[in-house]
């Protein structure tokens, strides 16, 4: 039974995500956001565009379309969370505000909590 999650997709992100679906001819843009483990501090995000939903995945249907997709094992450590996308003089990128962070490491493409 899919359920949904507390994670926000700024509009500038939505509008981001929906671009990079159109141009990769995706028409229903699923984005998959996971927790795996890694990085120098515990966890890292992991993001990419999916076929299909599943039974346990927590859902962020966006206004756009576009629908995120959350599995059960990486809801808890980014429920709260915050998707953006930031455009600066080094080029634009997504991050994700993470209230759950206790520690991230100084790159900041890991976690712990």
């Amino acid at each position: 039974m899919q359920s949904t999650v507390n994670f926000t997709v700024t509009e500038t992100a939505a509008n981001e995500i929906k671009k990079i679906a159109d141009e990769q001819g995706i028409e229903n843009p699923i984005l998959r956001v996971r927790v795996v483990p890694g990085g120098c501090s515990g966890f890292q995000y992991a993001m990419g565009f999916d076929e299909e939903i599943t039974e346990n995945d927590k859902i962020v249907q966006l206004e756009n379309g576009v629908k995120i997709a959350i599995d059960e094992f990486s809801a808890p450590y980014i429920g709260g969370a915050v998707l953006d996308y930031v455009q600066d003089f080094m080029g634009g990128g997504f991050t994700i505000k993470n209230p759950n962070a206790a520690n991230s490491c100084g790159c900041g493409s890991s976690f712990s909590c």
